[in-house]
């Protein structure tokens, strides 16, 4: 079995930052892509930022300049840096990873249950 957990998650001020960590273990043999999706009240599941495994990162407009995705292949291990934040950012974000459990087969997507961050003052 694999898990993902995230921590990080809380209530800031607006412009203020906050990092979200998300590690994944169990059954693995290799991870491709990582990355973030986020959920607002009253909103559909987005894309915030992914990363490959060889550090290529991609990013929502949305975020551009203000979130920083990063990962340790080493450690299973994503992370999400984001500064300036404001009260469109409040939402429940998922941290997900694109990942192998053996030499030969295919690669499934796994997540996160969820963390919830809360931009308010």
């Amino acid at each position: 079995q694999v898990q993902l957990v995230e921590s990080g998650g809380g209530l800031v001020q607006p412009g203020g930052s906050l990092s979200l960590s998300c590690a994944a273990s169990g059954s693995i043999f290799v991870i491709n892509a990582m990355g973030w999706y986020r959920q607002g009240p009253g909103r559909q599941r987005e894309l915030v930022a992914t990363i490959t495994r060889g550090g290529v990162t991609n990013y929502a407009e949305a975020v551009k300049g203000r979130f920083t995705i990063s990962r340790d292949n080493a450690k299973n291990t994503v992370n999400l840096q984001m500064n300036s934040l404001n009260a469109e950012d409040t939402a429940v974000y998922y941290c997900y990873a694109v990942l192998s459990q053996r030499l030969i087969g295919a690669a499934n997507t796994y997540w996160g249950q969820g963390t919830q961050v809360t931009v308010s003052s």
